[in-house]
């Protein structure tokens, strides 16, 4: 039997080719003269800061954008791809980071939704050609399993062997370990390095340089929409990748010291909080957050972050029987006050009652525009909205809020054209510098911060982490939501592990490991 024309190819012909692709979005140009290629049996990763042009690069080849400019090629013949479903006619598929799949549905029907064919299909016969496919692969998926059971993982899972089943030669994968814990990574690694042997080209678009390290064969490196070079992986290092993204040295450093005299601030008891449809978001959850400390909080999304920092922040109800306790601490040579070794429960309280009791919280959340900053006001009118009410806090520092947004606007490189544009104008990195920037500046006891460095680029990020180090050294108490356990690792001093709302660990994070981290970020789910 003749071997698969894939493997005839392989060696002969580069998989894909992409000359001089240039896209314009206004007065943006988001990608400048790219040209790129991969082969046959090959993991390329797609390499830069966030804005460097990755995935609208990707989305041209995917058919959801047309070039202004360039050429594509597969296996030598030119193609115009105007759509995804041209795409799919020439075998490129790409996985997003927000999955699209029907809930009630199962994995099987999801993955044949929409072929073309018969108006009924033997569901047995299908499920046994995925069983077939996720043997080969090595996928654990259950074919016959509702995709509103599934984890993000599983889920995942069913978007790949989607574009498998359908004959998919190249697979574009945009940030697909983003939600992941380190061992499902592990076992999404060694599907994808099976497929590369079988002869599949595979594109994964990220931003984690350990793994570009230890999966690729070669890098590709966009900067401000160009390509700034493709090297070997194997001639690559940490060092060198960032260089190259940012365009001079950065130091990737975090300097994390003990801390000194820690005292308990929040003591967070049986907290319990449902959604609108009644479904627990957190289960009796508990733990202290403490003085000078820096508390990382892991988690796949979804696993109850965002309600516990809101819950604390005085902005969505817990059920009864759960607790939030503010202890009042003075801080050396602070004269005693009415305050001093006292305790204030928190819940129940509105955001303007805690503020009234002299309790400082700064809370920087996910929803950046949505809760965060008020999207049609500047720099300035944001720094205001900070102390309106009661007219003091940042402004005994900064005296006024266009000096404060224009430190802010120094210190973390905001690129704005003035501090009077309305911030929906500045892309998602630079809003979050802004939200960043004001709420570290309004001088808080707690400081809370859930994934303060999304769609920041390296340096600005190494530039947060310092940020929360200084906050630790002044005394704060800084609880802060990450995805990369590489950074909660180096960064935290604690790290508290969130599954389905539970809390499954409490860590010294000096002593932990990425395993045992990861091995309780998947527990009970």
């Amino acid at each position: 039997m003749p071997p698969p024309l894939r493997f005839l190819r392989i060696g002969m012909l580069k998989a894909i080719e992409l000359k001089h692709i240039s896209k314009t979005f206004g007065r943006i140009k988001a990608n400048n003269d790219v040209s790129l290629d991969i082969n046959h049996g090959e993991i390329l990763a797609l390499l830069g800061e966030n804005g460097s042009g990755k995935t609208t690069l990707m989305n041209m080849l995917d058919g959801i954008y047309y070039p202004d400019e360039g050429q594509i090629f597969i296996d030598g013949k030119e193609v115009k791809i105007t759509s995804p479903k041209v795409a799919f006619d020439n075998g490129i598929g790409m996985v997003h980071q927000h999955f699209k799949l029907i809930d009630v549905f199962t994995a099987g029907e999801n993955i044949v939704l929409g072929l073309e064919g018969k108006m009924m299909l033997d569901m047995k016969q299908v499920n046994e050609k995925i069983k077939a496919l996720c043997q080969k692969f090595g996928f654990k998926l259950d074919p016959e399993k509702k995709i509103y059971d599934m984890t993000v993982s599983e889920k995942q899972e069913v978007e790949i062997v989607k574009l498998l089943y359908r004959g998919m030669d190249t697979l574009i994968l945009d940030e697909p370990t983003a939600v992941l814990t380190p061992q499902e990574t592990d076992n999404l690694f060694a599907v994808l390095r099976k497929m590369r042997d079988d002869g599949k080209s595979i594109i994964i678009i990220t931003h984690k340089l350990n793994e570009v390290l230890s999966l690729s064969e070669r890098v590709a490196i966009l900067r401000k929409g160009e390509l700034v070079k493709t090297i070997k992986t194997k001639d690559a290092t940490e060092g060198l990748l960032t260089d190259l993204m940012v365009g001079e040295h950065v130091k990737l450093a975090i300097e994390r010291k003990m801390p000194i005299h820690p005292q308990v601030v929040l003591e967070i008891k049986n907290l319990t909080t449902v959604d609108e449809y009644g479904v627990k978001t957190l289960d009796n959850v508990s733990f202290q957050a403490r003085s000078g400390e820096i508390l990382g909080i892991a988690g796949v999304s979804g696993s109850g972050q965002k309600a516990l920092l809101e819950a604390i922040a005085g902005l969505q109800k817990a059920e009864s029987g759960s607790s939030i306790i503010y202890h009042y601490n003075s801080e050396p040579g602070e004269e005693k006050n009415r305050h001093l070794n006292e305790e204030c429960e928190l819940l129940g309280k509105s955001v303007k009652q805690i503020k009234a009791l002299g309790i400082s919280l700064a809370f920087v959340p996910e929803d950046r525009l949505g809760m965060g900053l008020v999207g049609d006001m500047g720099m300035v009118d944001n720094m205001l909205l900070r102390s309106y009410e009661n007219g003091r806090g940042v402004f005994l520092k900064y005296k006024e809020p266009s000096e404060l947004a224009n430190r802010i606007k120094e210190r973390l490189m905001v690129s704005t054209p003035s501090v009077k544009t309305p911030v929906r104008k500045l892309s998602g990195g630079n809003v979050q510098k802004v939200l960043v920037g004001r709420e570290i500046s309004s001088a808080p006891k707690v400081l809370m911060a859930a994934y303060a460095v999304r769609g920041l680029d390296i340096n600005t990020s190494y530039t947060i982490y310092s940020i929360l180090n200084d906050q630790k050294k002044a005394g704060l108490s800084v609880i802060y939501v990450g995805e990369d356990l590489d950074v909660l690792l180096e960064l935290a001093d604690r790290i508290m592990v969130l599954s389905s709302g539970r809390v499954t660990g409490i860590l010294d994070a000096r002593k932990t490991t990425k395993k045992e981290v990861g091995a309780l970020m998947a527990a009970d789910r």
